[in-house]
């Protein structure tokens, strides 16, 4: 432990515990229990506090920050209702491995458990949704608490972590010690592959003939994207992406097959059908990719590396386990790859025929706009060269589809949960931490209502996002299924009479905004949109209210079942 002379009280003990961590920003919210904390941040101008306008706000900020970034997103909030309202948040992270603190202001520690006025067990509460959460009980444990709680967050599998900080512990006062290491009993997770593991794994995929690289999001957490694409170009082997490991490869590369799974390319899930080997990287095995698990990749021999060891033969079982490190597994591979493989020239042929066959196409003749149109269009326009963030939905599909992903950390959604609302706070928190790359959002009528007020911390920040709101006036997604799976009763997912005027709600919030409502006008707004920086502005995009997203496997199916959309009937209006 390295101690300061200095006495400090809790409050300022956590500032300068956060400021030994380089923390640029906290997302957060007053109350009651922080009021200690406030005081102290009233001074601090090295730190940069953003006031939200809703707690789940600060915790879908924090991630998105975290996930354009790589650094943990930070949330502060005060007791009960601000502790509950981040919980949606908290689960996101958890499910989708980001990297966040978040911390919580508590009743005083002589009141817990008398259901003081604004007191819930957080701690209990979140448990099962962090990788570690702590309730301080001594302002001396303060400081080091909160290095454990960074080291757990960014450490191994990344996550989100708790620290709730009672009233009076933030009021007491210690002298400042700050630990030099951190030590924790029981976590010590695997960062170096096992060395006979990699070289078992390399022998295979030299011999394999139709080898298969499935990269999850893993990859990009590792900063792993470069051994990753030195590996599958010197190989010759195709990469298919998971929605969060879309940018892992780059998505112009003929290599590249886009995402597989429920919504994924009909040439990747066949090669997932295929394959002799498939090599799993960073990713889980998740349902929405597997479809039927007893049907999945069924004449492959399965490599799985994951650094979470609870992950490997959790849902689909593996032939070889490789825990460690993604970037530490894939520069393993590259050393230990012997100069003679096999040629994958007909595996290749087989896939393009595949390609060829059923490409990702959509209706364009009428003057009608559909979504797919207009994700196509900001690709084109940005290069690919955005930082994409989504809400949940069709949209979000369509976005894996028909956004050309160059880059890791170029989408950021919520995959495991698939939490709507979640767009644009994280939106907003990944342009707080990039500001050299246009900051796109794409987010449904439905999701956008849903953290709608948090518009107004884009306003008062000036933050440049582009806002393409998909308004169907539909639950979309929803929607698709209640057409196709039951008997078209569309109960309570149409919001036609509903939804306000999207465009006089933002300019009321202070935000600049336009109308689209077909091809033509969709262009010109999409160009204006990237040009404007001066703050936040919103498109509202008139689309075509019926279009369906495929392809698609049905739910429990096998993705070898997949429903094509020429193979759809029904005429989409």
């Amino acid at each position: 432990m390295h101690a300061s002379d200095q006495t400090l009280n809790g409050s300022e003990i956590f500032i300068e515990s956060l400021r030994r961590e380089n923390v640029e920003y906290i997302f957060g919210y007053p109350g009651g229990s922080l009021l200690k904390v406030y005081e102290t941040l009233y001074d601090v101008h090295d730190i940069q506090h953003i006031l939200v306008r809703h707690e789940q706000g600060a915790t879908h900020m924090a991630e998105g920050y975290a996930r354009a970034t790589g650094k943990p997103g930070v949330v502060l909030v005060t007791s009960g209702p601000g502790a509950t309202n981040t919980v949606t948040g908290i689960a996101n992270a958890y499910m989708d491995s980001s990297p966040m603190v978040v911390f919580t202001g508590q009743v005083p520690s002589s009141l817990i458990g008398n259901d003081a006025f604004q007191e819930a067990d957080i701690v209990g509460i979140t448990r099962p949704i962090t990788k570690h959460n702590f309730l301080v009980k001594d302002v001396k444990e303060l400081a080091a608490t909160i290095s454990k709680a960074f080291y757990l967050a960014t450490t191994g599998r990344p996550g989100p972590v708790l620290v709730d900080m009672p009233k009076d512990i933030l009021n007491a006062s210690c002298i400042f010690e700050w630990p030099e290491t951190v030590e924790i009993r029981g976590f010590k997770p695997t960062i170096k592959c096992h060395i006979n593991q990699v070289e078992k794994a390399a022998q295979k995929i030299a011999a394999s003939k139709r080898p298969l690289l499935y990269i999850g999001g893993g990859v990009i957490s590792a900063e792993a994207s470069e051994e990753l694409q030195k590996l599958a170009i010197q190989q010759n082997i195709p990469v298919t992406m998971t929605l969060q490991g879309l940018g892992s490869f780059p998505g112009n590369h003929p290599l590249s097959m886009g995402m597989l799974g429920m919504h994924g390319t009909y040439w990747a899930n066949q090669a997932v059908n295929k394959c002799d080997l498939l090599i799993a990287v960073g990713a889980r095995f998740d349902d929405r990719v597997t479809g039927k698990v007893e049907t999945f990749a069924p004449q492959a021999f399965k490599i799985h590396n994951d650094i979470d060891p609870t992950n490997v033969d959790k849902n689909v079982k593996v032939d070889l386990p490789v825990v460690g490190d993604a970037k530490n597994f894939l520069a393993g591979l590259l050393e230990m790859m012997p100069i003679e493989t096999e040629s994958r020239e007909s595996w290749l042929a087989e896939i393009k025929v595949w390609r060829e066959l059923c490409p990702l196409t959509y209706s364009n003749g009428d003057d009608a706009l559909r979504t797919e149109f207009v994700i196509e269009e900001v690709s084109k326009q940005t290069n690919g060269n955005a930082v994409v963030v989504t809400d949940v939905g069709q949209h979000q599909m369509w976005t894996s589809q028909f956004y050309t992903f160059l880059n890791p950390r170029s989408i950021i959604t919520s995959g495991g949960l698939g939490t709507m609302g979640y767009g644009l706070p994280a939106a907003i928190g990944a342009a707080f931490g990039i500001k050299d790359r246009p900051v796109v959002l794409f987010c449904g009528d439905g999701g956008f209502m849903m953290n709608i007020q948090e518009l107004v911390t884009a306003v008062h920040h000036n933050i440049p996002i582009k806002i393409f709101l998909i308004n169907n006036s539909f639950l979309g997604m929803v929607r698709q299924w209640q057409e196709l799976f039951h008997k078209e009763k569309y109960s309570f997912t149409d919001l036609g009479e509903s939804n306000p005027d999207f465009v006089k709600v933002a300019e009321a919030f202070g935000c600049r905004a336009l109308k689209a409502e077909n091809p033509d006008s969709a262009k010109a707004a999409i160009e204006e949109a990237l040009a404007w920086n001066d703050g936040p502005i919103l498109v509202d995009f008139r689309v075509v209210k019926k279009d369906m997203v495929f392809p698609m496997v049905p739910a429990g199916g096998s993705i070898s079942d997949m429903l094509l959309a020429r193979l759809n009937p029904k005429t989409m209006v």
